[in-house]
């Protein structure tokens, strides 16, 4: 009698049902896969099953493991243009990415001596500072923290909680148009807080900018660091 089994092997079938589910939407990339412990529960194998499944993924790049954090579905790194004109929502739109921020805080507060030299204002003087998480489809891919001197955005703190993003709020605290100035990239590694808002482990590497945007006079109204997650993002500088 011939033999009606699948000749599939179980790996191969668990890899085929991982795939499935993250094209559907149920894991996103950047998200972290349920362990080996669950996945062998779920399929009904052992674990060394399932890890056959995970490399088999990682092979054809759908998924990438980091030892002692997991599996994460992986994404391909958005490109992010850096030249006189930096917009977040329209660098990610340009790429095919839906753009999103997440407010993390909004704060009035004194300058300190650096916030105040990048921005030619005495130290101790009124700031804003605006701190969030940057996403490309759902993923996050970059900390951020701006600082605006009031003196020359007066209500920007309001207009941050209030609109979509930066461009908006400094066109209602008076500033029509502005340009990047000057920009700084440094490699750093991940601290713990920066570590658990990225998906990633503590001491992983990060890719810092840190950058002044000027006004059409030349003034500086805003002062930023950005902190993006170097497996995500990939930096392009124009000119």
């Amino acid at each position: 009698m011939r033999n009606t089994r699948s000749t599939t092997p179980i790996w191969q079938a668990i890899a085929s049902a991982l795939k499935a589910d993250m094209s559907e939407g149920r894991y996103l990339p950047g998200d972290k896969l349920p362990t080996e412990a669950q996945l062998a529960a779920r399929f009904g194998v052992n674990r060394h099953t399932v890890r056959h499944a995970l490399s088999d993924l990682v092979e054809q790049g759908l998924v990438r493991t980091r030892r002692g954090a997991g599996a994460f579905v992986a994404s391909t790194p958005t490109d992010y243009p850096i030249g006189a004109r930096v917009r977040f929502h329209e660098n990610l739109l340009a790429a095919g990415r839906r753009p999103e921020k997440r407010i993390l805080d909004v704060e009035c507060r004194a300058a300190t001596t650096g916030e105040a030299w990048a921005l030619e204002i005495d130290e101790g003087a009124p700031v804003c500072a605006y701190r969030g998480l940057s996403l490309a489809d759902g993923a996050p891919i970059a900390i951020f923290e701006s600082v605006f001197p009031l003196e020359r955005t007066p209500g920007i703190d309001q207009y941050l909680t209030e609109t979509s993003g930066v461009t908006e709020a400094l066109a209602r605290a008076g500033v029509a148009d502005y340009t990047r100035a000057s920009t700084r990239l440094t490699a750093v590694l991940a601290d713990v807080t920066q570590a658990l808002h990225l998906h990633l482990r503590e001491g992983d590497p990060l890719l810092r900018s840190t950058s002044v945007n000027v006004e059409a006079k030349g003034h500086p109204v805003e002062y930023g660091r950005t902190w993006f997650a170097g497996d995500r993002v990939t930096l392009t500088l124009e000119t």
